[in-house]
């Protein structure tokens, strides 16, 4: 049996023409040429104000919660359902991250909970769109509101999801996306910070260039000490073939995912990535969740896809049961959820015989 992948890029000529120029021609006065024009696609886009392309997702968020001056003795919420990248920036800065329970049914961060662990030290709430699913930003900007709390959006896995008109990563002061080369876009490894916030922006640009502020006229003069998150020009160049070509992506993820659901939403005992009235969801990760009356177990669906010659991949752990953290059972959801879910392949040339490849093994299960 052929293997199927958990996931992969969709390279075409035209990202390969783009690199290509951009290794042949992008250096000297060129050597941003496609960064900017990549920043300028993804703003359209999104239609935000600014965007700064950054080397990962990680190196975006490290940077806008340092534009908020966040740092020791501050606490900033997130969901305990995440990938260890969310939390890690916030431990850079050597503030805390505080983990809530998620909701059963999109696994994104339960609001209500979100509230009740604000303090006088919570400096950020991050709203994380896991797997493409969509968090409540209407309830979460209304507590931002409230509390004069920035709500930050890691939007890293939700290239394609819309809120009620308004992308994913557009709604919060700031969004952050990835391109690692799981994601619907890729540059291989890469990530954008967006935001409508001039002075935000402003910071983070200073942050982006070794602490070297836009206008200074000082030669290699930082007026503080930045960060080196820097995209390359050539990542860049991967990047806007990627944009020309983001509906066609963002369609067949779609596409994907609909046939997965067509053949396991009718079996009862599972759920899958919801799409609430008002929404899109991007769906870059299909996952599919068993009830607890099945008793299908995590280990036993990752032995069947192996034995299958398929990639597994586990729904992420609660960043609470990790060695670095202290553990948070009280999060049920974070703590259940994993242990009866399982990520399905999706890739843009993955094909109808392979989806019913994976549907079967998950039919026999139940």
């Amino acid at each position: 049996m052929t293997r199927i992948y958990y996931t992969k890029p969709s390279i075409t000529e035209l990202e390969v023409n783009y690199a290509m120029d951009a290794v042949a021609n992008g250096w000297g006065d060129k050597c941003y040429d496609y960064i900017y024009r990549f920043e300028n696609l993804f703003k359209e886009h999104l239609n935000v104000k600014y965007a700064i392309a950054t080397s990962s997702c990680t190196g975006a968020l490290h940077m806008g919660l340092a534009a908020l001056g966040i740092g020791p003795g501050d606490e900033v919420i997130l969901a305990d359902t995440n990938w260890i990248a969310t939390a890690a920036p916030i431990t850079y800065l050597c503030a805390t991250p505080v983990f809530v329970d998620i909701l059963p049914d999109t696994w994104c961060i339960n609001p209500e909970l979100a509230e009740k662990a604000i303090t006088p030290k919570t400096k950020a709430i991050i709203a994380t769109h896991l797997y493409g699913n969509l968090c409540e930003m209407d309830k979460l900007l209304a507590i931002g509101e409230r509390y004069n709390i920035p709500i930050i959006e890691d939007a890293a896995e939700a290239i394609g999801s819309v809120y009620h008109g308004k992308r994913a990563g557009s709604m919060g002061l700031f969004g952050t996306f990835s391109f690692h080369g799981t994601k619907t876009v890729t540059t291989g490894e890469g990530g954008m910070f967006v935001t409508n916030d001039e002075v935000l922006y402003e910071k983070v640009f200073t942050f982006s260039n070794h602490g070297r502020a836009r206008g200074q006229t000082k030669q290699f003069w930082p007026d503080m000490i930045g960060f080196k998150y820097k995209m390359s020009n050539v990542q860049a160049a991967i990047g806007c073939a990627q944009m020309e070509r983001i509906k066609e992506l963002g369609k067949r993820k779609r596409e994907i995912f609909k046939y997965y659901a067509k053949n396991l939403l009718e079996l009862n005992g599972i759920s899958m990535n919801p799409e609430k009235e008002g929404t899109v969801n991007g769906y870059w990760m299909p996952t599919v969740v068993f009830s607890k009356e099945t008793k299908v177990t995590r280990e036993e669906l990752l032995e069947a896809f192996r034995s299958e010659n398929i990639d597994a991949r586990v729904f992420f752990w609660p960043l609470s049961s990790l060695p670095m953290f202290d553990p948070k059972p009280e999060n049920e959801w974070a703590w259940d959820i994993p242990g009866r879910a399982i990520n399905l392949p999706t890739y843009h040339d993955l094909t109808i015989e392979e989806i019913d490849r994976i549907c079967n093994i998950l039919i026999s299960i139940l």
